[in-house]
């Protein structure tokens, strides 16, 4: 099987903590809190581990928080090659508030990382071996321009990698002419992509075959509580979301991700691969941290898949 690597650009630790209430100029008591190893390719590596593939995660490593992640990594039998710079790789935190039901959401920019440390993780994309796959996912530290995309947007295509994005930035337009093999944007990234402010479910399909004429090989649109969509050159496939108490949101994407390509390099035909994907990606969705995918199973019974 072709060999995957994920890069994570801007490492994270999350902080995930519960609270009754949250009241300001006051000590806010928690009732529960969890730290987790994070960034969207970590995330995508800890699905693919799961799914029985190996990966190689990439990205810039800062500081004690950037070793803790580091370390992590390898107590999970996945190798990394992480480009160290100077200062600290962030901390998140995620609270959920539950009276009145609420969730907050801070994240930081993380680490400033000069020209050298860019230079030098290029060319570990440029050292990718012909026939991978590349995954790029999340935001971008300090110091790393969204122009990036298109570089290694390039680096890919001439060395016959595929390519996946799953980023916010609309520097990734700019990687079209180079056909990249999938690009993942929820349905708000993909509105502000095209400068809308909102897509109804009929536009989400309109500008995914949109993003399909102008060079992207495979579209996957992540649609929160709607589910998801699918989209090639031939056929457009949407899935339903199952029901289920949402708990945190923040991973639920990369496990829709990191489900898709492991399924697809398995070569699960594509409606029971958006099928599992969904509900994994669910599953994460309902608890604290990424699934461990022992309910997979029971949610895609509630999954549908319809070809549009």
């Amino acid at each position: 099987m072709a060999a995957i690597y994920t890069c994570t650009m801007n490492l994270a630790i999350d902080l995930f903590i519960e609270t009754d209430t949250m009241q300001p100029d006051v000590v806010n008591r928690s009732v529960d809190d969890d730290i987790q190893a994070n960034g969207k390719g970590v995330n995508v590596s800890l699905i693919l581990k799961q799914l029985g593939l190996t990966s190689t995660a990439l990205g810039f490593s800062a500081g004690f928080t950037g070793a803790y992640i580091n370390q992590f990594l390898i107590e999970k039998e996945i190798q990394t090659d992480f480009v160290e710079v100077e200062g600290m790789t962030r901390i998140n935190v995620f609270t959920q508030v539950n009276h009145p039901k609420s969730e907050y959401k801070l994240v930081n920019k993380g680490p400033n990382i000069p020209k050298e440390k860019i230079s030098r993780l290029l060319e570990q994309v440029r050292k990718i071996p012909a026939g991978s796959y590349l995954c790029i996912s999340g935001s971008l530290p300090q110091g790393v321009e969204p122009e990036i995309f298109r570089e290694i947007g390039k680096l890919t295509a001439q060395n016959g990698v595929h390519l996946i994005i799953d980023t916010s930035y609309q520097n990734v337009l700019d990687c079209l002419p180079y056909h990249p093999f999938l690009l993942k944007p929820n349905e708000d990234e993909l509105a502000e992509w095209f400068g809308k402010e909102t897509l109804t479910f009929e536009e989400c399909i309109i500008y995914g075959k949109q993003l399909v004429a102008e060079g992207a090989q495979h579209v996957l649109v992540s649609l929160g509580s709607e589910g998801g969509l699918y989209i090639t050159e031939d056929a457009v496939f949407h899935g339903n979301a199952p029901k289920g108490k949402v708990v945190n949101t923040a991973c639920a994407g990369d496990t829709l991700l990191g489900c898709f390509i492991g399924n697809y390099l398995k070569e699960i035909p594509v409606e029971d691969n958006l099928a599992y994907s969904l509900a994994a990606a669910s599953s994460t969705a309902f608890q604290k941290g990424l699934t461990d995918l022992s309910d997979v199973e029971a949610l895609g019974r509630q999954i549908q898949i319809r070809r549009l």
